[in-house]
């Protein structure tokens, strides 16, 4: 583990250092560098696509992040930073973004990054023939006529975003919205290449065809076994890079993922769920906890395909009252991770969790409450329910747990059922399910990009929740001054309506090789880039 000084250091290198790979030594820390600079990590599932506009796991995305450069990165704390944009200037009444780009910025194949490419993958977002499962995301950024493009009345190129010449992008919104920039280091928001998409389809992400703009280069991809991406010779910041090669393995399986990472072969790798105090004891350099950006959560089915008992608001409500949050995060994760009664967790910048009722009630209280509820409903004689997960040991646990407090408690019978990611996203998305393990990590920090999700018609609302006060609230945040009142009462009602039941707010648990430098623990985004990673010499 570095100190966070040491993390500031690392950052200050991006602007610092000259050819790294060829130094023997770090050019801002002094350390001795590692002869092979190739980072190897693990992760659960295969990703969704390496497409930015058709990405859609966290996983995936930290691929796209390394093959594909937005307009703004992050640095170790959050803060953004430059990528493709060098500056933007805004008008007073903050609807009208410009921004200038950097001239040399190049595409793999060695074009010019132009601000044309970006108003073609934000295009591509919102055009409904795509169908991208962030298309919502480009109407949450408020960019003009996205909302009229999305219902197919108009256009594509009616977009609001505009390439007044090749390095200056002007973006039009609907409305005032302060926080526009941050949401552009999200990867539905990178550049597209749109010769090598009309050339080669669907197929243009494979290695042989993809043609990127970021610091790295996709050179092999074996479906459910790993991703490898190498340094990107055309990256404009290329001399700064130190981390040649990167590796993700998919293991599924935690425990194996463990085994491998002590046995050496890998840098990095998820703590298994309950693991996390004995390893922190046996290895207290390479166990690391900090706060992150996302909540987990077990979202209901509200569409007429739902049992009838989850059309009740009192036995969702006996639902989540049941849940003894203390033993999850304590006993079964042990980890760090928070108790979670709102959907928006602390971590978010300018957020005060507000005081929710049965945050301040004792377990026993919550029990008492809930076995009130589901008798006012008429459920003494118990219930039958299904509850799916995507295939990990950590989301068994925590569902065999729930699943016991609820048989337990209210005499509700759960069949546990567990699914292969893209399968699972498929049943959870056609609202072919009960009850859904969730997990949402904060596509930029401000509470919006949590609770616009519970918005009518938002593309994660998997609930298919619908409340119309919740949405005048959200509409009229993007606009004030002080957004917080407003969160606070959609926080209220989503803990009175129960349309999703929040578990536990995340903490990044990882075993951390102490040989891997300058990884991001204060990003609560946890949005890490290779190209400011280093390995040292041991």
């Amino acid at each position: 583990m570095k100190t966070p000084n040491l993390f500031v250091a690392g950052l200050l290198a991006t602007t610092m250092m000259t050819a790294p790979a060829l130094a023997a030594n770090h050019p801002v820390t002094g350390e001795a560098l590692a002869d092979d600079q190739t980072f190897t990590y693990r992760v659960l599932d295969e990703h969704s696509s390496v497409d930015p506009q058709v990405v859609e796991d966290v996983t995936g995305s930290e691929i796209v992040r390394d093959l594909f450069e937005g307009l703004f990165n992050q640095d170790a704390d959050g803060n953004l930073v430059p990528g493709v944009a060098l500056s933007y200037e805004v008008n007073d009444a903050k609807d009208v973004f410009t921004f200038k780009l950097r001239d040399d910025a190049k595409w793999s194949n060695g074009d010019p990054v132009t601000a044309g490419d970006f108003v073609y993958g934000w295009q591509r977002l919102i055009d409904p023939e795509l169908a991208s499962p962030y298309s919502w995301f480009g109407e949450l950024m408020s960019i003009e006529n996205a909302a009229a493009i999305l219902a197919g009345e108009k256009p594509v190129t009616d977009l609001g975003a505009v390439a007044i010449d090749d390095h200056t992008l002007e973006v039009k919104l609907t409305s005032s919205l302060p926080y526009f920039p941050l949401m552009t280091t999200h990867a539905s928001t990178f550049p597209a290449p749109k010769s090598v998409i009309e050339a080669h389809g669907d197929d243009w992400t494979k290695p042989e065809n993809i043609v990127s703009n970021g610091a790295y280069v996709l050179t092999e991809h074996l479906p459910n076994e790993r991703s490898v991406r190498e340094r990107n010779a055309m990256y404009w910041d290329n001399d700064n890079t130190i981390i040649e090669k990167v590796v993700a393995l998919v293991i599924n399986d935690e425990n194996v993922a463990l085994t491998r990472y002590l046995a050496g072969e890998l840098d990095r790798t998820e703590v298994p769920a309950g693991q996390f105090p004995k390893l922190k004891t046996e290895h207290p350099d390479e166990a690391v906890s900090f706060p992150r950006l996302c909540s987990y959560y077990y979202t209901i089915n509200l569409t007429d395909t739902t049992p009838e008992a989850l059309k009740d608001q009192r036995v969702r409500q006996a639902l989540s009252l049941a849940v003894d949050r203390d033993i999850i995060v304590d006993k079964v994760l042990a980890g760090g991770q928070t108790a979670a009664y709102t959907f928006t967790p602390e971590a978010t910048a300018g957020f005060n969790i507000p005081a929710i009722d049965v945050a301040s009630m004792t377990q026993a209280e919550r029990d008492a409450k809930a076995k009130e509820l589901m008798a006012e409903a008429g459920y003494t004689d118990g219930l039958d329910l299904e509850l799916i997960y995507n295939t990990s040991e950590s989301h068994k646990k925590v569902a065999v747990a729930i699943s016991q407090m609820w048989k337990t408690k209210l005499g509700v019978n759960v069949e546990l059922a567990n699914q292969e990611w893209k399968v699972f996203l498929e049943t959870r998305g056609n609202q072919d399910y009960q009850v859904a393990r969730a997990g949402w990590c904060g596509d930029y920090n401000e509470a919006s990009t949590f609770l616009d999700l519970m918005q009518t018609g938002s593309g994660y609302n998997d609930a298919k929740y619908s409340n119309a006060k919740v949405d005048e609230l959200l509409g009229q945040a993007k606009t004030a001054a002080d957004p917080q009142p407003l969160y606070t009462m959609v926080e209220e009602i989503i803990a009175d309506e129960m349309p999703i039941i929040p578990i536990y707010h995340y903490a990044g648990v990882f075993m951390l090789d102490t040989d891997l430098g300058n990884w991001p623990v204060n990003n609560v985004e946890q949005n890490w880039y290779s190209k400011d990673l280093y390995k040292k010499a041991e």
